[in-house]
């Protein structure tokens, strides 16, 4: 079972001078979850190299036991340092792909054309993609066979605009998650906010927010038949 995780190169908060990127639970939680099933993993964003953190989920208040356990494992660490070019990956390579969230994937993989592809090729070829949070809003411009958006009919979740007021970003972020897919035509639903909700349709695996981190990370190995 080979699982690419896709994280972000983009570390600008738009033009208000601050950080951002992933967000580090909702990629340790998924990471954990996979490998500890027996996943081997592969990471890879748009530069390669170290995707940035959103040095808000180094917070204190943000951690989890895999926030945790992250921080604890030198190999995982070294690991995230040395991310792939998403130019030099093939979905062919891979049995899923997993997008962790954060605010930076609104910048850079929701516009860039070779997540889009990835995510194009690995649906056609009957293998499941999971995002959460933020990370919903690559499927921004994906398309099925059909040529409508791959969300369009689909049972989805992501951010909420509700979770976006509470963080006080929703003029500082290029779209919001919830109205993109509800314009894509998605079937969009969530729970309150920051509690777990995850949407399953078909290949397509959604969670809502940084506590729907790990669900995903369960729904995607039922799907691999490994739960």
């Amino acid at each position: 079972m080979n699982v690419l995780i896709v994280l972000t190169s983009h570390d600008q908060l738009g033009n208000t001078g601050k950080k951002t990127g992933f967000w580090l639970e909702e990629f340790a939680a998924p990471y954990f979850a996979l490998r500890d099933a027996g996943a081997q993993i592969t990471l890879a964003s748009p530069k390669g190299g170290q995707p940035p953190l959103d040095p808000k989920s180094s917070d204190p208040s943000a951690q989890t036991d895999a926030t945790r356990r992250f921080d604890a494992d030198p190999a995982a660490r070294a690991e995230l340092s040395n991310t792939k070019r998403l130019a030099d990956v093939d979905a062919n390579d891979f049995d899923a792909v997993f997008y962790p969230g954060g605010h930076g994937p609104l910048w850079d993989l929701a516009e860039d054309p070779q997540s889009i592809a990835l995510i194009e090729k690995t649906l056609a070829a009957g293998k499941p993609v999971a995002a959460v949070c933020h990370a919903p809003g690559v499927l921004r411009h994906v398309k099925g066979a059909d040529g409508r958006s791959i969300v369009a009919g689909k049972n989805v979740t992501g951010f909420a605009n509700s979770e976006e007021d509470a963080v006080q970003l929703t003029d500082v972020v290029p779209f919001l998650v919830e109205d993109m897919l509800k314009a894509n035509g998605g079937n969009y639903s969530k729970a309150a906010d920051w509690a777990p909700h995850v949407a399953i349709d078909g290949l397509l695996i959604t969670g809502q927010n940084p506590a729907s981190s790990e669900p995903v990370a369960e729904a995607l190995l039922a799907l691999l038949g490994k739960k």
